[in-house]
């Protein structure tokens, strides 16, 4: 599988399971502080070929995300789920430990934020009443609606925002949410 866009990944690591699964270059973040020269870069890249940001399902992973998608309007991204990053051993977390299968998988879902002005919008009453916000249950049912519509993970404030960024329909989110409520009436 070849991909024309540069993707964009945490470290050497990264760089070896993505070029283990597909055929593809890489930029290296070294990590979540990402410097001027690499985001410089990284809009370079966005200008010749396109980007596919594509960091670990964590914390520092949607920082540099979020950092990027700031100063670098319009890159697509490709999300794995947490369960399918953790090491073998089960100590370590990211890209560099999800099978090759996944990691193509995922490149094959890629996201591309465009114009939100078409897309209806989901309200914030809308996420309450899927009890994906203000509810015990709701991080644990955000991180499966992450992965059913292939957004990643979320909290609360970033969910709203995210379903707009990847104009996930008012139908789409009602599938999920309908996919949700079926999963959690057979536990």
């Amino acid at each position: 599988m070849d991909i024309k866009e540069i993707i964009v990944v945490e470290g050497k690591d990264d760089t070896t399971a993505i070029k283990r699964a597909v055929r593809a270059d890489t930029i290296e973040t070294n990590g979540s502080a990402i410097s001027e020269e690499t985001l410089r870069r990284i809009a370079h890249a966005q200008n010749k070929r396109g980007v596919i940001v594509f960091t670990d399902p964590d914390y520092p992973g949607r920082r540099i995300r979020a950092i990027i998608e700031e100063r670098v309007p319009g890159v697509k991204h490709a999300f794995l789920a947490k369960e399918k990053t953790i090491a073998k051993n089960g100590k370590g977390l990211g890209i560099e430990h999800a099978c090759d299968e996944d990691v193509r998988e995922a490149l094959k879902n890629v996201y591309t934020p465009n114009n939100l002005e078409t897309v209806e919008q989901i309200t914030l009453e809308d996420l309450i009443l899927a009890k994906l916000i203000g509810h015990p249950q709701s991080k644990e049912r955000r991180n499966r609606l992450g992965d059913y519509l292939n957004i990643g993970m979320t909290n609360g404030k970033q969910l709203h925002k995210r379903l707009m960024m990847f104009q996930i329909t008012v139908e789409q989110f009602g599938e999920a949410v309908a996919w949700l409520d079926q999963e959690d009436a057979h536990v």
